[in-house]
């Protein structure tokens, strides 16, 4: 077990209600776990807490098979943290960043120059990352958060800033550090990025876990079994609906295949954020 958490409460000292309300789950090695919700939901105070940066919750929180109170500053050289907002030294380098967070380690660490290549950034390694646009600052701290080859890597929103191209080369990446034997906690609003790369997903709402299963799981369940079938008729396109049970055996379905020019034919299947407002009312904004 990468992560055990039973029972945990966190309160800000200026706010009337927890931000974290009795919320109990686990992470297993080789995962990818997504915690969705909307912004104020608890994500990114369960993250907090989790990377050591919050203390005063009540509950109890395994990582890596110890007791989160237990650890010292080696914690650090087991985790890796991706933060949504950026936070590098501006006058130094994307190189000289790399370089003084790897001298911090006492494990082993990856080639910066191989890190930065990776996210395509190694033609601006000697740039001074006050140059750099928010989405080139994003794809610095996701490689300067697995520099050190860390077990567990947390995630948040590592694809926010960054164009279609990058986005997909960053959820390669990190399909491929699953694939590794890696663990990874994905904090995100998105839920495509969490239905493309998540094993598991939980849904988080005011503080609380409302959900946590597959998302294919999720879509099977809630999903309506019909196919629709898109087709051109006079000119116009129209489109037919037909019960998915014993489809190979519905004449009209086999009728309108045969008879008309069919354009598309797909389930009506639901999504990870449709399933998200019919368990929760909410929407993720």
């Amino acid at each position: 077990m990468m992560i055990l958490v039973q029972d945990l409460t966190f309160k800000y000292a200026s706010s009337r209600e927890p931000s974290v309300n009795s919320i109990s789950f686990n992470v297993q090695q080789g995962e990818i776990f997504g915690f969705l919700g909307p912004s104020g939901a608890g994500k990114s105070t369960t993250q907090k807490i989790l990377i050591g940066l919050l203390k005063g919750y009540r509950g109890d929180i395994e990582i890596l098979g110890k007791d989160l109170k237990s650890w010292g500053s080696d914690y650090y050289e087991h985790i890796g943290v991706s933060f949504e907002l950026p936070n590098h030294y501006q006058k130094l380098t994307a190189l000289e960043n790399l370089q003084f967070f790897s001298s911090l380690y006492s494990v082993p660490t990856e080639d910066p120059m191989k890190l930065l290549k990776m996210v395509n950034l190694a033609g601006d390694a000697h740039r001074r990352v006050s140059q750099f646009s928010k989405g080139m600052q994003m794809r610095l701290t996701f490689v300067r958060s697995i520099l050190h080859r860390p077990e567990l890597i947390f995630l948040d929103e590592p694809t926010s800033g960054l164009d279609p191209s990058n986005a997909y080369q960053m959820k390669e990446i990190i399909r491929e550090l699953q694939s590794q034997g890696r663990t990874i906690f994905l904090t995100t609003h998105d839920m495509s990025v969490a239905d493309e790369l998540c094993t598991r997903v939980a849904f988080i709402v005011n503080g609380r876990i409302v959900l946590i299963d597959a998302p294919r799981e999720l879509k099977l369940q809630r999903s309506e079994r019909l196919v629709q079938v898109e087709y051109r008729a006079h000119g116009s396109v129209n489109s037919s609906e037909f019960p998915l049970d014993n489809l190979g055996k519905n004449e009209a379905f086999l009728d309108l295949l045969q008879t008309k020019q069919v354009e598309t034919i797909h389930s009506k299947e639901a999504t990870l954020e449709d399933i998200f407002v019919q368990v929760t009312g909410r929407r993720l904004t």
